[in-house]
């Protein structure tokens, strides 16, 4: 995929991790789920975020989540992810490790001709994601290729 903003430059994996990781930061801040940052965020200007991705992951991660909730007008709502019952999760992954997830997701399950702006919303809009972000199943800690296999299937 190119960059928006220099056509000799590749938008690469890297930068599509960034971005999955501050998605999640954002959402987990706002009490949101990431399918609402996504969508709020939309198409034309996730494709800008992936085309300054390689600057802004020098940034301070909370400066850039202040920025981005003020600059896509993101507003708090009360779905806390880690809100989990202890008994069945002693692991919450930390936004990295999710960004890590779903970034690689994207890639196992691209689409032909699909970029990454498409892959973003595809995944983050699917149903698994209800599962993947359930932290007391632990669906998160699987393989990729187990979570890229259940989402081509449907469910795990």
């Amino acid at each position: 995929m190119k960059n928006k903003y220099f056509e000799d430059e590749e938008i690469v994996d890297n930068d599509l991790f960034f971005v999955c990781y501050m998605i999640e930061c954002v959402a987990r801040r706002i009490h949101q789920k990431n399918e609402y940052v996504v969508n709020t965020i939309g198409f034309d200007n996730l494709y800008h975020l992936l085309s300054v991705a390689n600057v802004l992951h020098s940034e301070n991660p909370k400066q850039v989540e202040e920025d981005w909730i003020e600059e896509y007008k993101l507003v708090s709502g009360d779905f806390n992810i880690i809100d989990v019952d202890s008994e069945l999760c002693s692991i919450i992954p930390t936004p990295l490790d999710m960004g890590k997830v779903y970034s690689k997701l994207i890639v196992d399950t691209a689409l032909l001709n699909e970029d990454y702006v498409k892959g973003i919303v595809r995944v983050y809009n699917d149903e698994i994601c209800e599962v993947i972000d359930d932290y007391n199943n632990g669906a998160f800690y699987e393989p990729s290729y187990v979570i890229a296999r259940a989402y081509k299937n449907g469910e795990f």
